[in-house]
């Protein structure tokens, strides 16, 4: 167990106040450590940091600062065995997992890396004579980062990397459930020779440190993955300042499996896009429809693979699935299925916490799938984010795409089938920011994790992410 301190300035120190909050494993409820809790003169002073060094980090040029971001994203690979346990105990997912998210975390940083010779700004003709117009592409000054508790590397490193790499410097806010690994980052910038006050990390409750965070006028942008009601607050807070927002939010993501999909394929694909991560994955398969032609055979080989899932202590190379990630979380998947029961709903699998000495302890909770199931039930349209899953049976193309639509979120989708045709509606009808064709959910570095309605804004990935961490100066030039 290891006591953390705030990081700001380059430099580990107690909080004003002194407050600290335990941190405790969802595996056994064991500790695995404290961190500070910061209030607002600790944001204050993190943002005072960063507002100071990114005066001259942004004079570098950003090939410069690509090499150094380089040697951060290595470093955090040479540290992977170390940082994945730390995952694995403060939030619950398999080693093997948390062993991939400190690689992408590490990637993440890469990617945005490769940028460095490729944002351009532009030139445009002018209506006058002797006159030219140059638009420049800067950085935007501080950003803050809000991550969110079930990648919580993986987060930071995505917001991380194309922060820094474009120029500017950033205060780095992990929750509350899960700081731990994320803290770690703190001593490695010191490591590689990061300058000062360019990383800063801070923990504390959202709703003071988060919201003088988001609230200061020297935050230049927000940068947040969370739930969508945190979302809207810190859409809110912002508006204030008409600071820049950019939001990663809940999802409800439909899983549709046609008729002449393969049975296998899809199978396997909406398997994993369920249970992974005991299903907290913002893009996870949250409500499945499979045709009426094909649903005894699909489920039948759907429910036998999921009951061979075995639970257990994540940090065993043989364990699929931890816990949840805290009581509250738990208590919410049981309202779940007794909602689901009550108006209607079966239970073919799960459906409780499982039974056995090793599951006294910690926030467990069985795979569970729902039958009989309706577009109007609660399950369908509420987000679980954990690992049950409503099955709903259907037999016409639009009225799936209408009960897919019908959703306030629109983050991302799964769809299943051969017929080209279907496909290509599907992508004009579907209103989801990622949409996957014939795979599971997961997305790459260069595409655009953008979500629609109350799922988000700005996306984030790829050449339309990197650009959110830049504002664009226009000069006109008389001569």
């Amino acid at each position: 167990m290891k006591d953390y301190q705030l990081f700001i300035n380059g430099e580990w120190t107690e909080s004003t106040t002194g407050e600290r909050a335990s941190i405790y494993s969802p595996i056994d409820e064991s500790q695995v450590g404290t961190t500070a809790m910061g209030v607002e003169a600790d944001a204050e002073n993190a943002l005072k940091a960063a507002e100071a060094a990114q005066k001259e980090w942004k004079k570098w040029p950003a090939r410069k600062r690509a090499e150094l971001m380089r040697k951060f994203a290595a470093e955090i690979r040479a540290n992977k065995s170390r940082l994945a346990e730390l995952l694995t105990r403060e939030q619950g997912k398999i080693i093997s997992l948390a062993e991939i998210e400190v690689e992408v975390t590490a990637t993440f940083i890469e990617y945005a890396c490769d940028w460095a010779r490729q944002f351009e700004g532009d030139i445009v003709q002018s209506d006058n004579e002797n006159e030219h117009i140059y638009i420049h592409k800067i950085p935007r000054g501080v950003v803050v980062a809000i991550t969110a508790w079930n990648f919580p590397l993986a987060l930071a490193g995505r917001k991380i990397g194309p922060a820094l790499v474009a120029g500017n410097s950033i205060v780095v806010k992990p929750t509350q459930e899960t700081p731990l690994a994320t803290l770690e980052l703190g001593d490695i910038a010191n490591k590689v020779g990061l300058p000062k006050g360019l990383l800063n990390i801070v923990t504390g409750s959202g709703r003071v440190l988060g919201n003088a965070l988001v609230a200061s006028p020297i935050t230049k942008m927000v940068t947040m993955t969370g739930s969508t009601p945190a979302g809207q607050q810190i859409f809110k807070t912002a508006s204030e300042n008409l600071t820049h927002v950019q939001l990663e939010l809940g999802g409800k993501a439909p899983a549709i499996v046609f008729a002449d999909a393969d049975i296998d394929e899809a199978v396997a694909a909406t398997f994993h896009s369920r249970w992974d991560n005991c299903g907290q994955v913002c893009t996870c398969n949250e409500r499945m429809y499979v045709h009426e032609d094909i649903y005894d055979k699909f489920m039948e080989k759907f429910i036998a693979k999921t009951k061979e899932i075995k639970l257990g202590n994540p940090l065993e190379r043989d364990v699929e699935m931890g816990p949840k990630v805290n009581a509250s979380e738990l208590t919410h998947m049981e309202h779940l299925v007794q909602k689901s029961l009550e108006e209607g709903a079966t239970v073919a699998i799960g459906g409780k916490k499982p039974e056995g000495a090793q599951f006294e302890k910690g926030h467990w909770f069985e795979p569970t799938i729902l039958e009989n199931v309706t577009q109007d039930m609660t399950i369908v349209h509420e987000e679980s984010f954990g690992p049950i899953l409503p099955v709903i049976k259907f037999n016409d193309f639009d009225q799936v795409i209408e009960w897919a639509n019908e959703c306030e979120y629109g983050l991302a989708a799964m769809v299943f089938t051969q017929n080209y045709k279907n496909i290509a509606k599907l992508t004009d009808e579907l209103e989801f920011g990622e949409i996957y064709i014939n795979r599971g959910h997961g997305e790459q570095h260069q595409g655009f994790h953008n979500g629609y309605k109350k799922s988000g804004s700005g996306g984030e990935d790829g050449k339309y992410g990197f650009e959110q961490y830049l504002e664009k100066k226009t000069f006109y030039v008389k001569y």
